[in-house]
């Protein structure tokens, strides 16, 4: 993508209305723009990180067994009254002409649930496992911190559908182990530990995957030992860590980035989900729910990936490997040189993002680099072309190196 054709622009000072750090760079850097608090267009930079988060997440979902649907995101009310969960406060609701009742979805237990039924009738077609990622909305009081409070956000929700406890058990630590590896990818595994945590409207338990930050909404301890952490809303019946019984550290702020939850036969018998099992007799099915919110893993990722100049994406979510940064020359050779450079790694394959504008300066051109915070910087200028080469520096990096042009392949993705 050549920059001078991107029709967004680097903010040159933060935005006023904004508090969370998160926020504040993603904005600045023309990634996420506010319609207003809670609702955030995402423009083509942070389309690009998106869409990488989705395509992790899609590909370990897949890994799982999971078939992937798209569901409604306008709800009966009627199907909430049949589980109980019409009256919850975060739910939106809207109306047709006729008086019939909706809700918007902030999650899909009321919908998933008449959908199996419709096609799961014996033990043969279980388990089962389908996932959607779609956008939820939420009626936050206080949509707050950039992305991890939103009233519309896109998120991945799968559900889960067993003839046992015993079979969900087990697909639920298949399932964990996925999201271990989801945030890993994402860049973030180091800072995030799978969470004990109270169940909320599902369940007495569930699990949570924090991550680290001095933003966070929860109050975690943890046990390094493990690599898990408790939540303080449960610390008073895990004291010591539930998996060695060891001494938990803490207290330490965190965000939530993803839960799982065990729903059992709560929404299944709601509906009078059964099947027949070997015997031919009918019996109810265990299910479980497992959600990650895209825009939300987004911002943790900005949360903590971050200097004070800007972002740091991770290779693996950044919007481009590269930045090919051209400096302005009156030898028109320079702009040919770099033109030729953007288009061989494009054609290569290497995502790049080309800072082809000549209204820019040096200074200007580096400073708006590491708002963006792609992995790698390659400036293209008449000093370099006198040694054919081109100036590469790593996002995080105080250093650079001159690189030959005919060698930068070794050194970019």
């Amino acid at each position: 993508m050549r920059q001078s054709r991107l029709f967004t622009k680097i903010e040159k000072n933060p935005p006023k209305d904004e508090e969370s750090l998160n926020a504040l760079l993603l904005e600045r850097g023309g990634f996420i723009h506010r319609l207003m608090s809670g609702v955030y267009s995402y423009l083509p930079l942070g389309l690009l990180v998106l869409k990488k988060i989705e395509q992790i997440i899609r590909e370990e979902m897949n890994a799982v067994g999971g078939q992937e649907v798209l569901m409604p995101a306008l709800h009966p009310l009627e199907n909430y009254i049949k589980t109980g969960r019409e009256n919850i406060s975060d739910l939106f609701h809207t109306a047709l002409g006729n008086g019939s009742k909706f809700v918007l979805g902030q999650s899909h237990e009321e919908v998933v649930v008449p959908l199996v039924q419709h096609y799961a009738h014996s033990y043969k077609d279980l388990p089962l496992a389908v996932y959607q990622i779609q956008t939820k909305f939420r009626n936050e009081l206080r949509a707050k911190s950039g992305l991890f409070r939103g009233r519309e956000f896109p998120m991945k929700d799968m559900y889960s559908f067993h003839l046992t406890e015993d079979d969900f058990e087990k697909y639920y630590d298949v399932v964990k182990k996925a999201y271990i590896k989801i945030f890993e990818r994402a860049g973030i595994g180091g800072k995030t530990y799978f969470t004990y945590a109270a169940g909320g409207t599902f369940s007495k338990f569930s699990h949570e995957f924090q991550m680290l930050t001095p933003a966070g909404e929860d109050t975690i301890y943890t046990c390094e030992k493990c690599r898990i952490a408790v939540n303080d809303e449960i610390k008073d019946v895990h004291k010591n860590c539930p998996e060695c019984g060891g001494a938990l550290s803490g207290p330490k702020k965190a965000i939530e980035v993803g839960n799982i939850f065990p729903l059992k036969t709560k929404f299944s018998g709601a509906f009078g989900l059964t099947v027949k099992n070997e015997e031919g007799k009918e019996v109810p099915v265990f299910m479980g729910c497992y959600g990650i919110g895209l825009s939300r893993l987004m911002g943790a990722v900005a949360e903590v990936c971050n200097d004070q100049n800007g972002l740091i994406w991770p290779e693996s979510v950044a919007p481009f490997s590269v930045h090919l940064v051209y400096l302005r020359s009156d030898d028109k050779n320079v702009r040919a040189e770099a033109d030729k450079l953007y288009e061989k790694l494009t054609v290569e394959g290497t995502p790049v993002l080309y800072d082809d504008r000549e209204d820019k300066s040096a200074g200007e051109k580096f400073a708006e680099s590491d708002i963006i915070g792609i992995p790698v910087r390659a400036v293209v200028s008449e000093k370099t072309l006198k040694s054919a080469s081109v100036e590469l520096k790593g996002r995080g990096e105080k250093d650079f190196k001159l690189v030959k042009i005919s060698e930068i392949k070794k050194y970019v993705k």
